[in-house]
């Protein structure tokens, strides 16, 4: 009898092996499976952990554990162990340790914060990356329970979020005011909260950098006026794709009862450029002062 541990949180790869040991006419198929394998932990060694180490070759098998469980993961349903131990008999265990491998090329490519700098498109910084995740995601000891999956839906997830702000922020900068804003590093929480405190003087523009005497030009045409910052929004959101949407109204949301609500009122100039440089529009805050 198994494990607990193992029938219930095992990596799928041995799931499927175990299943398809039920099977006495499979030899053929587990020998070659199991030539594979070896093969692919000695590639992995010698490219992320450490070949010449017992140490390095028992991460390596792990990795390979992690890998091509992702992959079957992604190839059939994850309780499907039956079906799991078909796809790896047909397929073999290279094709479906690059499915799982390739899940997390990409997920690496994809950015993790709303910062963005030029050395984040560094073929060294790419690898890191790639190595990085590889690491976290795909490394299964089989004698514990694996929570790869889980883990890469999260941070699926938490990219695919990311990437909205990023791409919400150069489409602002993109339609910037004063003509496009053409940069390599961009710090994209600061673009949308630019745009959206810029938004209620009312004047329908689209801003997305500002320095010092914009913004202090900004609370005194706000101060003097009064404009209906609702409308400025409502023209915003109006103006912006349709899917940014619910970012900017969460924005909007967010900055209501904070920084605007400081704006309309008696706030110093001195607390309200600080505030909006350190907590709001960040590297898009441009020094324009000597």
């Amino acid at each position: 009898m198994l494990p607990a541990a193992y029938t219930e949180n095992a990596p799928q790869l041995l799931r499927a092996l175990a299943a398809l040991a039920q099977h006495p006419d499979r030899r053929a198929d587990a020998h070659r499976l199991a030539r594979e394998l070896s093969g692919i932990t000695v590639l992995v060694a010698r490219r992320y952990t450490n070949a010449s180490t017992a140490e390095g070759l028992t991460q390596a098998f792990y990795l390979t554990v992690g890998g091509v469980s992702l992959g079957l993961s992604n190839a059939v349903a994850a309780d499907e162990d039956q079906a799991a131990a078909g796809f790896l008999a047909q397929h073999g265990a290279e094709h479906t340790f690059q499915l799982g491998f390739r899940l997390v090329r990409d997920l690496a490519n994809l950015p993790s914060m709303p910062l963005v700098f030029e050395f984040d498109n560094s073929a060294v910084e790419q690898q890191r990356r790639l190595k990085t995740l590889f690491l976290k995601i795909c490394c299964a000891d089989p004698s514990l329970s694996w929570r790869g999956l889980e883990e890469y839906s999260s941070e699926l997830s938490s990219r695919l979020a990311v990437k909205k702000i990023i791409d919400c922020a150069r489409w602002l900068r993109a339609h910037h005011y004063a003509g496009a804003i053409n940069k390599t590093d961009l710090d994209a929480d600061g673009v949308i909260a630019v745009a959206v405190i810029f938004a209620i003087d009312g004047e329908g523009r689209v801003v997305a950098q500002a320095g010092q005497k914009d913004f202090e030009s900004l609370i005194a045409r706000v101060r003097r006026t009064h404009p209906d910052k609702e409308a400025g929004w409502a023209w915003l959101l109006k103006k912006i794709p349709e899917e940014f949407g619910d970012l900017i109204e969460a924005r909007i949301s967010s900055y209501r009862n904070a920084i605007i609500k400081k704006i309309y009122a008696k706030t110093s100039l001195k607390v309200l450029v600080n505030e909006f440089e350190k907590e709001y529009a960040g590297q898009e805050f441009v020094i324009d002062y000597p």
